[in-house]
């Protein structure tokens, strides 16, 4: 049995919005939608102890900015994680000291009996590891903002454009900038550790 047309079910996001500015109950079919996406991206960026609360306080947010959203500008995906986003960027502080907590992480001793191979792996990984999370801290924000939302959004470039509200080009300029920068952090580190096997 098919729910009725104008059933939270059947409507697309835009449509819930509407729908949810003169019935707000409508709009728990979008956090019902997009929650677990939501949480997901805001998790990986602060951690799961933050996450529901932020997560959450993205929905809130877009349940009170939901009359001033306007869907030639875009989908609601999009608009929900710029809400994310800015909302993380007051949590930007906690973010920076978490990568650099991760670049401490000594790497784990090696124990007698392994071969002195696998202690150079795990040493070129833990340098790896911490350079790599030393680059995004170093990151400009913007910078930062699109690459993570590439990684852990799984956003397309114009979702992350509306998302930070910026061109389209800005979002290809500075993924491009992203991947050089981390490119040759990772050519670094394979020439401190004695060059590559290719």
């Amino acid at each position: 049995m098919t729910a009725p047309p104008n059933t939270p079910e059947r409507l697309d996001d835009a449509e819930l919005i509407e729908q949810s500015r003169h019935r707000p109950e409508s709009f728990a079919a979008l956090y019902d939608r997009h929650f677990g996406h939501i949480y997901r991206y805001v998790a990986a960026r602060v951690g799961p102890q933050v996450a529901d609360d932020l997560a959450s306080e993205t929905f809130l947010t877009a349940f009170r900015k939901r009359h001033s959203f306007d869907p030639d500008r875009g989908a609601v995906r999009g608009w929900m994680y710029g809400i994310a986003t800015n909302l993380l960027a007051d949590h930007r502080r906690s973010e920076m000291r978490r990568l650099e907590a991760l670049a401490r992480v000594p790497a784990d001793e090696p124990g007698e009996d392994e071969h002195s191979d696998r202690v150079a792996a795990r040493v070129t990984a833990a340098g790896t590891r911490r350079r790599l999370v030393a680059e995004l801290g170093r990151l400009p924000d913007g910078e930062r903002d699109v690459l993570l939302l590439v990684a852990y959004g799984d956003l397309s470039y114009d979702e992350i454009a509306q998302a930070l509200d910026i061109p389209l080009g800005t979002v290809a300029s500075r993924l491009n900038r992203v991947r050089k920068k981390l490119r040759v952090a990772l050519d670094d580190v394979v020439t401190e550790s004695g060059g590559s096997d290719g």
